[in-house]
């Protein structure tokens, strides 16, 4: 294990492993998740998931969310507003949805995000520049289901596990539909799990061919390797659009810490060992090594800080 930390690079440079399992979050800066990959790089390391340029751009929404627009794929009209003096120009369509621009894990997503009028903008964009000092993205609020899906794989070979659905209906009463800070880390724990997924998600052959499609083109024009969780929300016509694509997928180990990329491959019946040898598995061979070319004894993974 080599934490993500300052003393990264030097533990690096020494033990030089054969190959890296990166999961490393990072902690300061917008480019933070692209930090160690950046260093496996310099040092020649071969090392499990996307890029640092991927990474980099996937932590900035609005840039994730220009790409992909670019490309014609569906996403929620957004402004990014850095400042209470780029508030005033700021054109918004209500409702809308609040959240930092640099964040993950439903960091700063509260159910008080979803805003109807200017007056709860204005609290919300003031909450996110004071708290997180970094923009606040707005974009127009999509009423539709909410799903999240895990991939595997690339080029021709990507995988689509089976689609995890939010279910909205298993929050407490009164609150917005959305997967929230207090819906992820405070309303659902270990000893009192909430209900709150279902995969296989029950979709229409149409919708599912929808998602998996707008899944898989997110993942080739944004150059995701090995694994990736997408989030996909649907729009007032029904259409699925990208909320976030998430190239570092949470993976927590048991059933009931609701982790969902781990969710879809038991659905997928692949346990979780199967999960992880896999991707490694994957990796490995977009690098061009086989079993044989790494000792593992000398194999070390980079874990996530906290």
């Amino acid at each position: 294990m080599i934490e993500a930390n300052e003393s990264a690079y030097g533990k690096l440079q020494e033990i030089r492993p054969d190959f890296a399992f990166n999961m490393s979050e990072g902690l300061y800066g917008v480019s933070r998740e692209a930090q160690i990959p950046a260093m496996l790089e310099l040092l020649r390391i071969p090392y499990l998931g996307s890029d640092p340029l991927t990474l980099a751009v996937c932590l900035d929404k609005s840039r994730a969310k220009e790409i992909l627009s670019y490309h014609g794929i569906r996403t929620a009209a957004f402004t990014v507003i850095g400042s209470m003096e780029e508030f005033e120009d700021a054109k918004v369509k209500f409702p809308a949805m609040v959240k930092p621009l640099h964040e993950g894990s439903s960091k700063g997503i509260y159910n008080s995000c979803v805003v109807h009028d200017t007056e709860e903008l204005e609290k919300e964009v003031r909450t996110v520049l004071a708290t997180y000092g970094e923009p606040a993205l707005v974009e127009d609020f999509l009423p539709g289901r909410e799903f999240t899906v895990a991939m595997l794989g690339n080029g021709d070979g990507v995988q689509v596990l089976p689609v995890v659905e939010i279910k909205f209906d298993a929050l407490p009463p009164g609150v917005n539909h959305i997967y929230s800070f207090e819906a992820k880390w405070i309303w659902d724990t270990t000893d009192n799990p909430l209900d709150i997924f279902e995969c296989p998600a029950s979709l229409s052959p149409n919708l599912q061919q929808k998602i998996e499609t707008i899944c898989r083109d997110t993942y080739r024009i944004l150059r995701c390797r090995d694994w990736a969780r997408i989030d996909v929300r649907l729009d007032a016509k029904g259409e699925p659009c990208i909320i976030e694509i998430n190239p570092l997928p949470g993976v927590l180990p048991r059933p009931e810490d609701n982790s969902c990329f781990p969710k879809a491959a038991r659905a997928a019946g692949i346990q979780y060992n199967q999960l992880i040898q896999r991707v490694l598995s994957i990796a490995m061979e977009r690098c061009g090594l086989g079993e044989t070319t790494v000792s593992t004894s000398r194999t070390s993974q980079l874990v996530e800080t906290v």
